[in-house]
């Protein structure tokens, strides 16, 4: 297996949304656990990296242990070992670059 870093790219945040349907309306803001640019590494038995969002975790973890498999997203992705996911908040959802550690 290989390791595997996890790297925050973006957070959104739909204010309308949050005002619709959250009862502490866009107060809430986008995710207060994670901030552009943390990374995090994996480096296997299914342990949640210290530090990352539970409810993100779940969310990417099939993405993460295919890349330290050895899977592929090719043809979709341009680069072998990597991908690009996101947890399913779907008011403030916080988008991943998910690669082989080592990899730019």
């Amino acid at each position: 297996m290989k390791k595997v870093k996890i790297t925050v790219l973006r957070k959104e945040f739909y204010k309308d949304f949050a005002e619709a349907y959250l009862t502490e309306g866009e107060q809430v803001g986008s995710c207060p656990l994670l901030n552009v640019g943390d990374t995090f590494l994996f480096e296997g038995n299914a342990q949640m990296p210290e530090g990352f969002c539970p409810w993100a975790w779940i969310d990417i973890y099939q993405s993460v242990n295919a890349i330290s498999a050895g899977a592929t997203f090719a043809p979709w992705n341009r680069e072998d070992g990597q991908t690009i996911v996101c947890c399913t908040d779907g008011i403030r959802p916080v988008i991943f670059k998910v690669e082989v550690a080592g990899q730019v």
